[in-house]
């Protein structure tokens, strides 16, 4: 796929998160837990490759604060999962290992990431182990979903070739 048509991918992927982020979302504290950053994530993952899918994160995540519907601990949260999701699915060509890349990226990595932020920054008390569950379950739900759209995707060919061209031999299938 070329480059143009990534980007063009990656822009109506942000474009379509940053709309939904106005109507789904769920505050917890001072976070806003987003599912559907997550399911755009596995996407923007397995599709468009590692460095289209963070980039799709923080066009997201930048969207969403100055909309006023994110946060700053959008940031390394999308990033990270985002990130995670595509190395693992660029080496394993696995849905579901991506989808548990997404989860473990942003639900651990991503918690502890934004833990300094919450404290330093922002002056909050947070408990690291307070953000894990909040993040893993968001993450959860959204990798699921983008897991259970690219399945259908896969089953009814609708996709091609496009699925193998971000793994490490970068073939068309």
């Amino acid at each position: 796929m070329s480059p143009t048509r990534k980007l063009t991918y990656t822009a109506i992927i942000s474009a379509i998160t940053t709309v939904t982020s106005t109507m789904i979302y769920i505050p917890l504290g001072f976070a806003k837990v987003f599912p559907i950053q997550h399911f755009a994530n596995v996407l923007s993952a397995v599709l468009l490759g590692p460095w289209y899918a963070v980039l799709q994160a923080l066009v997201t995540s930048t969207l969403r604060n100055i909309m006023g519907t994110g946060s700053l601990f959008a940031y390394p949260g999308s990033i990270i999962g985002a990130f995670l999701a595509a190395i693992i699915y660029q080496k394993t060509r696995t849905l579901s290992l991506s989808a548990l890349g997404e989860v473990i990226g942003t639900g651990i990595f991503g918690a502890m990431a934004t833990y300094p932020i919450a404290v330093l920054i922002l002056g909050q008390e947070a408990t690291l182990f307070g953000l894990i569950p909040s993040f893993t379950i968001s993450s959860f739900t959204g990798a699921l979903m983008g897991y259970g759209l690219l399945k259908v995707l896969v089953r009814n060919n609708a996709i091609g070739g496009i699925l193998n061209e971000n793994s490490t031999n970068n073939r068309r299938v």
